[in-house]
């Protein structure tokens, strides 16, 4: 129904010809923009409902034992798949984290998984790519901050730590007491927090789709198949390396993504340019770089680097 209406809309109203490039670029614009923001207003609502109820304190008080036996990798990269932060958004977390005593490799999984996995880019997924590859995605997501931080984590590298994140202590007896609110308040409450974050990412979401746009309908098909094509062996590695000097958040990055996988890029390469570019990033580095020393800022991107390497070789030779 969505479709028929922008269709009737961009070829019936404003009189675009459905076979220019103009056209098809308005279209896709228009419809594009409508879905996201559908998904997204029902997405976000819902992650902030859980958000809500999340004991945060308890969860970084948890965390923070040694009687998990490998599990707080798990738990620490779903907490970061569940959390709306690009990838420099999350080093105060991270920093936090460390403060209250959560060994450094777990730390260190949240941090990789919490660019790569959110609701925004799940949302987004669904709506662009489908239930099996949003799922596939997120899973991968999670297996790279997981194995990225148990890497890391048995490597030793606490030394290379800034001190002075060490000494930032938090009270972990700092519990925050609410009085019961009605279920209109927390309503209330849930929907300015979505609304926030909408209205955050609504400028990103518009400047990708319209490049997406502007791909779709003016770029010949097969353009970039001919440099990313699945015969090139080093084509994972490359997106990767081009991916590194960008700096987006999914909603900036995944509209552009659908449309170089309609040009011929595999989905695979597609997926590890997108990897790349949310988690891995020069101002992220920037940043880290005054928490961590050399040694252990080069490992922490040498790890992520090479797991989204593997997995989008993984994305070419499995999803077709």
């Amino acid at each position: 129904m969505l479709k028929a209406t922008i269709d009737y809309l961009t070829f019936e109203l404003l009189k675009l010809n459905p076979a220019s490039p103009l056209g098809q670029s308005v279209n896709f614009f228009i419809y594009d923009s409508i879905k996201i923001l559908l998904l997204l207003l029902i997405v976000t609502n819902l992650m902030s409902l859980i958000r809500y109820y999340l004991p945060l304190e308890k969860i970084r008080d948890f965390l923070s034992t040694n009687k998990l036996h490998g599990l707080e990798y798990f738990l620490a990269a779903g907490f970061g798949a569940i959390t709306p932060f690009c990838s420099c958004s999350s080093i105060p977390l991270f920093i936090g984290f460390l403060g209250a005593g959560i060994p450094l490799g777990v730390t260190l999984a949240f941090l990789i998984t919490s660019p790569l996995v959110n609701e925004v880019g799940l949302a987004l997924f669904i709506g662009l790519f489908g239930w099996k590859i949003t799922i596939i995605y997120a899973v991968s997501g999670i297996i790279i901050g997981v194995s990225g931080g148990y890497i890391l984590g048995k490597l030793k590298l606490e030394k290379y730590v800034a001190s002075f994140v060490r000494e930032t202590k938090i009270n972990q007896a700092a519990v925050k007491t609410t009085a019961k609110k009605s279920i209109r308040q927390i309503a209330k409450i849930i929907w300015q927090e979505a609304q926030g974050i909408i209205v955050k990412i609504l400028p990103y979401i518009l400047a990708g789709v319209a490049i997406g746009a502007i791909i779709h309908g003016y770029v010949p098909h097969g353009y970039f198949e001919k440099y990313l094509g699945k015969e090139n062996f080093w084509a994972v590695p490359l997106a990767v390396i081009l991916a590194v000097p960008l700096y987006s958040d999914h909603s900036g990055i995944i509209p552009i993504i659908k449309v170089l996988i309609d040009k011929g890029i595999p989905l695979g390469t597609a997926m590890a340019f997108m990897m790349a570019t949310v988690g891995l990033s020069l101002p992220e580095a920037m940043i880290l770089k005054k928490i961590m020393r050399w040694q252990l800022l080069t490992t922490f991107f040498g790890v992520v680097t090479l797991g989204i390497i593997i997995l989008g070789y993984l994305f070419n030779l499995i999803i077709f």
